[in-house]
């Protein structure tokens, strides 16, 4: 799993073609708030799927180039 910004923002900025990049290569890719942070590693240490907790927590998911 990537971590691309922590950011305090609703939306934090990143570089939309390297998170592609890194989604090819099987790496899920994520943005996200210091708040949800700890929830987002403890889903991906568990292996719970991570658009599950996406969708619980209100953050948009996308696949690949979807997002842009």
């Amino acid at each position: 799993m990537t971590l691309l910004a922590l950011s305090d923002d609703r939306a934090p900025a990143y570089d939309h073609e390297n998170a592609q990049g890194l989604t090819a290569l099987g790496s899920p890719a994520f943005a996200c708030t210091p708040d949800l942070f700890p929830s987002l590693m403890a889903a991906a240490l568990t292996k719970r799927p991570l658009a599950s907790w996406a969708a619980e927590n209100g953050v948009v998911a996308t696949r690949g180039a979807e997002g842009r």
